[in-house]
């Protein structure tokens, strides 16, 4: 039994990374002495209860730590979410802690730390001056130097969710990494013919998953005669409140959306077995635990051509679409067509992940 330390950022934002700390920690602590080190105000319980994770880990944050991801929270519309910078600050906090443990897991990027370890990497955080499509922000090189690893180090391993994800940490690191698909398991559904012609947007309010473009795509196919329902799912964090405040409001003014935020798990898989079409509008998504849960759950997902969910969506042309008019003239022609699902619900089980994850520990793990 090895003593392991999960490094996670923030668990604020309840999207996919969180979805990776949280079921990470689950994969581990069967069989090793795991802690969480975070700055976050969300607990890995609430994370866990959003996707069905039986998570039970000690948390070791710093001395105000919810302070500090609140203010962070608060200043996220103007400043953004700092991400880099609050791994940062994390790494500060751990090194001070490390030769406790024996190995590192870092579920939110690729970080320096002193010891072996296990880094999955959702989209490189550090080096973006040199990552394909990044924005590098003007601090990224600073915070670059203070905590990007050393990508030669033989004690690390490294993960990525997705081939596209792989390619951006190769172009900035000169070593690639393997690719480990999050995990999704198959949600039970209603036969297709007895689903609603709903379109389901789910994920996390925010403007970079642009929720209020898919409004705009289910007022255009409305307009064009198809009489399609929309429901909004998913996170609604302090640091948009703007943002979904505006969501909420063009839905307000649309009999046929509707917005449901932070509910139980139980609800999301209702909602999914029972919907027709699966709808994310961000491109470049570096995975897309969405689009996978929609494939998951037997939808028809669309979907933005680039990114790691081509992968998801394995290629497919009929369900990937560039900007808001390519969505509407996806999802009309498959209406009109009769188009339905065909990718397999299981190609992202949870075990095979908790596998990975297991054996890539075992790796690095001192003798």
């Amino acid at each position: 039994m090895a003593r392991v330390a999960v490094l996670h950022n923030t668990l604020d934002f309840r999207g996919g990374a969180d979805a990776v700390c949280v079921h990470t920690c689950a994969a581990l602590a069967a069989a090793h002495d795991v802690a969480l080190f975070t700055i976050s105000e969300t607990t890995p319980d609430a994370v866990g209860a959003q996707f069905d994770v039986d998570v039970s880990v000690p948390v070791v944050a710093p001395p105000g730590a919810s302070n500090v991801a609140a203010a962070l929270s608060a200043a996220a519309p103007t400043v953004g979410p700092q991400l880099a910078a609050r791994s940062v600050l994390l790494r500060a906090f751990f090194r001070r802690h490390a030769s406790a443990y024996d190995v590192a897991v870092s579920t939110a990027n690729e970080l320096a730390v002193p010891l072996p370890s296990v880094q999955y990497v959702h989209f490189p955080q550090f080096r973006c001056d040199t990552t394909p499509t990044a924005d590098p922000g003007r601090l990224n090189g600073v915070w670059s130097r203070l905590a990007a690893p050393a990508a030669d180090r033989p004690d690390t391993r490294y993960l990525a969710n997705s081939a596209w994800t792989a390619d951006a940490f190769e172009a900035s690191y000169d070593r690639r990494p393997t690719v480990c698909h999050p995990p999704v398991d198959p949600i039970d559904g209603a036969p297709w013919g007895a689903r609603a012609d709903r379109i389901v947007v789910l994920g996390r309010i925010a403007p970079d998953k642009r929720t209020l473009d898919a409004i705009d795509v289910v007022d255009a196919l409305r307009a064009r005669g198809h009489d399609l329902t929309c429901t909004i799912v998913g996170a609604a964090p302090a640091a948009y409140r703007d943002y979904v405040a505006d969501v909420r409001a063009a839905a307000d003014s649309r009999p046929y959306v509707t917005v449901e935020t932070d509910v139980p798990r139980g609800r999301i898989t209702e909602l999914l077995g029972r919907s027709r079409y699966g709808l994310n509008l961000k491109p470049i998504e570096h995975f897309g635990m969405a689009v996978a849960e929609y494939v998951a759950s037997g939808m028809l997902a669309f979907a933005p051509d680039s990114g790691g969910q081509v992968d998801v969506l394995d290629g497919d042309d009929d369900v990937l679409f560039e900007g808001v008019a390519g969505a509407v003239d996806a999802i009309a022609a498959a209406i009109d067509d009769g188009l339905q699902p065909s990718l397999p619900r299981d190609r992202f089980g949870r075990d095979r992940f908790a596998d990975a994850i297991r054996r890539q520990v075992a790796a690095v793990c001192p003798d």
